[in-house]
């Protein structure tokens, strides 16, 4: 099962192809910055990286449910840039998104950051500019908000998992934004990580109980995940409590998804277990766990529902306005033609200005937004995958809810994995008023054509 940092980088070939109150006067500073981390083994030298504080990941920001973020970002990058705060319902202002909540920080600039966080839950930070190449350096960060009364766990462990695509000398490899790369499935990477390191362990004793709070910073990998040695329930999906705990079994993680897991040690001493990724017929060892003796289980009382987050309700379904979003495009998708800035054109001119996806017939950022709704508003969007790969369709701002075939709801989510061929739809209440953002979190996919926005007043 286990393989080493070595063995994973020799193995590359398998992989290619809410308002706040007015600022203090003293602001922590988020700087986002070149740095060095020690990812293969030690003859092979350090990675070049960029990450805030100069680290991969970034300093995991953790606070209470309720309680406010102030950080000034600094840019100390050769390129302008962002952050954008992934899954919390914030102020519009403060979402980070250059050219629709705000201008983007010039290399060297800075802006102030200050929100409220309503939802306890498991979440990130990452960079919203040129974010294909500044995530894929390493441009991400925990952003964990906790229950009011904490849980009945001995540990509370935030894995954030990522695939990084490095040359023969363990640098990050160039290529940016490749056209293969935006019209196939993404910049997929040869090693994997878990919070920057490669050969991850940790002790612990049969019948510890963990909190694992796990994150997807992938720029495409969907990862496929499970456990041995260990058994445990799914609490949270994206942030969100489950009304209805999960029996753990392989979880599969879009990028941007993250999932909350409650795990009991089943081990023994010399056994061992493991967090492994199962990719195709092969499964790989992400985290080991190594026992270190046993503890007494019998005070252990059995896992319940979180406590539920503030939501607004949904209203009647069977009223709600319905808005159509069709992807279109790509390497084997059949896309002929789409709007870019005004102009139907045709494939070939969309893929010599770096485009080649489609929502509703536009590449890119289309003039007007998909929808206008009202604050309250019920919307119901069925999502149909018309290409030949998978996107995880993220929305800015709000949490939305599965309604399958049957009308039965999904648990909150933030981002969705459509697959090719499948039609999924998603209602949400358009709760937030501002611009947002709609887009594939398969970052070169979003590059290149597949993104949209809505607008809540």
């Amino acid at each position: 099962m286990t393989l080493s940092r070595r063995d994973f980088l020799a193995s590359s070939a398998a992989f290619s192809a809410i308002g706040a109150p007015a600022l203090s006067k003293a602001l922590l500073e988020l700087i986002a910055t070149p740095g060095e981390v020690q990812f293969a083994p030690d003859d092979y030298g350090k990675t070049k990286i960029w990450g805030f504080d100069g680290i991969v990941p970034g300093t995991e920001i953790r606070l209470k449910q309720g309680a406010r973020v102030q950080r000034r970002f600094v840019n100390d990058l050769p390129q302008a840039s962002s952050v954008h705060w992934h899954g919390i319902r914030i102020d519009n202002a403060m979402d980070g998104v250059p050219g629709l909540t705000q201008e983007v920080v010039a290399a060297g600039g800075s802006f102030d950051y200050d929100f409220i966080t309503p939802d306890a839950g498991t979440y990130w930070y990452h960079s919203h500019n040129q974010s294909w190449e500044q995530v894929a350096r390493g441009l991400y960060g925990p952003l964990i908000v906790e229950e009011e009364t904490p849980l009945d766990v001995d540990r509370d462990l935030t894995w954030m998992i990522d695939d990084w695509r490095l040359d023969d000398t363990a640098q990050i490899a160039g290529g940016f934004g490749a056209m293969h790369d935006n019209s196939h499935a993404g910049r997929l990477g040869n090693f994997v990580t878990v919070n920057g390191d490669a050969d991850l362990r940790i002790d612990a004793k049969t019948n510890e109980r963990l909190r694992l709070r796990l994150i997807n910073t992938a720029n495409a990998r969907i990862f496929t995940l499970g456990f041995q040695g260990a058994s445990g329930i799914v609490v949270a999906l994206d942030g969100m409590p489950l009304e209805a705990p999960e029996p753990l079994d392989q979880i599969v993680l879009a990028p941007a998804q993250r999932a909350d897991v409650i795990v009991d040690i089943t081990a023994k001493a010399g056994d061992g277990a493991v967090l492994y990724m199962q990719d195709r017929e092969q499964a790989y060892a992400l985290v080991e766990i190594l026992i270190t003796g046993e503890t007494s289980a019998s005070s252990r009382d059995p896992v319940l529902p979180l406590p539920p987050n503030p939501q607004s309700s949904l209203g009647d379904l069977s009223t709600a306005r319905v808005i159509p979003l069709l992807m279109e495009g790509g390497a084997m998708g059949g896309l002929r033609e789409a709007t870019l800035r005004g102009r139907s054109l045709e494939m070939g001119e969309l893929v010599s200005q770096g485009f080649v996806w489609a929502l509703n017939g536009n590449a890119d950022m289309p003039e007007t937004p998909l929808l206008r709704a009202s604050v309250g508003e019920t919307i119901r969007l069925p999502i149909t995958n018309q290409t030949a790969f998978p996107h995880g369709m993220h929305l800015h701002g709000h949490h939305f809810r599965e309604v399958d075939a049957g009308g039965r709801l999904g648990p909150y989510r933030d981002t969705l994995l459509v697959n090719r061929g499948e039609t999924r739809e998603i209602a949400f209440v358009a709760d937030n008023p501002g611009r947002w953002l709609l887009h594939c979190h398969m970052l070169g996919h979003q590059a290149a054509g597949m993104k949209t926005w809505m607008e809540v007043a």
